[in-house]
């Protein structure tokens, strides 16, 4: 039996009536360790619900597997949202968006072109119920129907943007209900007619996404759906940033009036973020319309609850607008969680990183360089090696560009960055002497995540020519790097005239009790950064964002380790933690 039902104008839960008043809290952005208080400080602010999406990528990341632990571990997720009496609206996919690698379609998946994504063909469908038939089964017993906290799932997401398959939806429809899901479907698109109209079910509660123009907004869900309840899916209360662009925001006035427009309205609503967290790792997507532009490693969102778990002005703001319509809890809102105190690391060895690979097993290619997605990696690095045929000036042309940044070395000195982003092909390189190696270290920088470029392949992307002579014989080495590789115990002391090759940097702090801080790192270019081998994402000179979070579970009291893998050249030999997050100056 359904829990959650419709009425014309609203929702019923187990018969009595229900607003749902959601925040969006992806538990794969958050240190599992700090679910408890994250899903705790949700209900402070009023929220009767939270909702999350299920990244597909990460939970199967190779065909027929399933990983459900650590960061993966929804089952325990659901559970506290349960012991914290909190509902959950949960966001299965296939395909996400989120600002997430990939848009949360496996690498493994979209590797192949001849399958069209997101449709009815039974390539693409076949996958998603093979990996429907190992996902579903530990999570029926958190759905509603079985006492579980879960009460409503979506069918895809945003699908009117995309397509107009009608028979895909419908196949993921049935997909879900033969395999024990109850509960209310619900798809989501903006509040746009064609896109409604596209991406709706006959029998599936539509709703809408947007962030303002409520009235407006409203108007056509209703239209479009005469009877049942209004929903906002993602409210929209801030903005993602991108390398090299500003640090967005939203007023947090501008957002409170338009929440309180939503729930006068009598609509129930999903805050998009009420907790945006952090793209760890090699999780970050990128967008591609005219150019490509990769996502940043925070996800702060400018939400209620801020990247390291503070409430933020949009979270007293709120909890006093849904004040207004609904009981909040009577309980003294959460205090900022401790902060360590300043703390300065000295990044006391270097291991450069192309001697480190030279004695690696490689993939070998006969004739042109194999791409990342042929060497089946997800994520991380490429590391490319051949040898130049002639010495002098002359041309290196990378047909099909590359994916997404490449820098280039001969004979170990750097020669020049390409890059995706301003569509670089050809780079002028002296070599000298015959024979000279050639390294390009590729560095996929997040899978697209919207449109019709997901799917588009990393490293390197076709032939490789010097002077128009075709480059053969490479020696392809992946680098997925989600841990650091053991360095070698002969590291070489830092020093300030480091050469200018990408190297490990290593280095350790004392910690007497473990709280929340940020990594800076003033004077160091491009790179990852890890502690106790805790991969806190990329950094990158560029901005707008200038700290690392660093959550207080992954430091111990006593020795910690830092390691960073600095791409370009650094004269730097240590690196700061601070008390104080920097995601660069706020453009409203």
């Amino acid at each position: 039996m359904t829990a959650l039902t419709t009425t014309p104008d609203g929702f019923l839960l187990n018969g009595t009536p229900l607003r749902i008043i959601s925040g969006a809290l992806h538990y794969f952005r958050v240190h599992p360790d700090q679910w408890p208080d994250r899903l705790h400080k949700a209900r402070l602010m009023g929220l009767n619900t939270v909702e999350t999406y299920i990244p597909w990528n990460l939970h199967q990341p190779e065909p027929g597997t399933l990983v459900l632990d650590g960061l993966l571990d929804l089952p325990r997720f659901l559970r506290l949202a349960a012991a914290e009496g909190l509902h959950v609206l949960l966001r299965p996919g296939p395909y996400i968006c989120a600002e997430w690698d990939g848009g949360g379609l496996p690498h493994w998946l979209t590797a192949d072109t001849d399958i069209r994504l997101r449709s009815s063909d039974p390539r693409f469908t076949g996958a998603v119920d093979r990996y429907l038939d190992l996902l579903l089964p530990p999570l029926l017993p958190h759905m509603a129907a079985s006492g579980g906290p879960v009460i409503a799932v979506q069918v895809e997401n945003e699908y009117g943007a995309y397509g107009d398959d009608t028979a895909y939806l419908k196949h993921l429809e049935a997909a879900l209900r033969t395999r024990g899901v109850e509960e209310l479907l619900f798809t989501c698109d903006q509040a746009d007619p064609e896109h409604l109209a596209k991406g709706s079910l006959p029998g599936v509660l539509a709703t809408g996404t947007f962030g303002g123009r409520i009235d407006r907004s409203l108007e056509r869900l209703r239209e479009h759906q005469p009877q049942g309840p209004l929903m906002c899916a993602e409210f929209w209360i801030g903005w993602f940033d991108h390398w090299g662009g500003p640090h967005h925001g939203r007023d947090t006035e501008d957002a409170a009036a338009d929440l309180d427009r939503l729930l006068s309205a009598g609509a129930s609503v999903n805050i998009y973020m009420f907790h945006g967290g952090t793209n760890f790792g090699f999780t970050n997507g990128a967008n591609h319309h005219h150019t490509y532009a990769p996502t940043v490693t925070s996800y702060d969102y400018d939400a209620p609850l801020t990247e390291h778990g503070d409430p933020g002005p949009k979270y007293h703001a709120f909890r006093e607008v849904i004040a207004r319509h609904v009981p909040v809890p009577d309980e003294p809102i959460p205090s900022p969680a401790p902060k360590l105190p300043p703390t300065t690391v000295e990044l006391t060895y270097r291991t450069p990183l192309l001697p480190l690979l030279s004695t690696a097993k490689a993939t070998p290619a006969p004739e042109d360089p194999l791409s990342a997605d042929a060497l089946g990696r997800r994520a991380g690095y490429v590391l490319y090696r051949t040898t130049l045929p002639t010495e002098g000036l002359g041309l290196l042309h990378f047909a099909g560009g590359v994916g997404d940044r490449a820098q280039i070395f001969v004979d170990g000195a750097p020669v020049g960055v390409l890059e995706r982003e301003r569509h670089d092909e050809t780079l002028a390189v002296r070599v000298p002497r015959p024979g000279a190696e050639l390294h390009v270290l590729v560095e996929n920088m997040g899978r697209v995540n919207y449109g019709p470029r997901i799917g588009t392949p990393k490293g390197l992307l076709g032939p490789v020519t010097y002077d128009g002579t075709p480059l053969h014989r490479w020696d392809c080495h992946p680098l997925p790097m989600e841990a650091p590789p053991k360095l070698p115990l002969d590291q070489t002391p830092a020093a300030p005239s480091a050469s200018a090759e990408p190297a490990f940097h290593h280095g350790t702090f004392e910690v007497r009790t473990p709280a929340d801080t940020f990594l800076s790192l003033p004077g160091w270019t491009k790179g990852q950064a890890w502690i106790n081998g805790f991969n806190l994402g990329r950094y990158w000179n560029r901005g707008p964002q200038r700290t690392l979070y660093v959550p207080a579970p992954v430091l111990r009291p006593g020795t910690n380790d830092l390691i960073l893998l600095e791409l370009q050249a650094t004269t730097a030999t240590r690196a700061h933690l601070t008390d104080t997050p920097d995601l660069g100056p706020a453009a409203h």
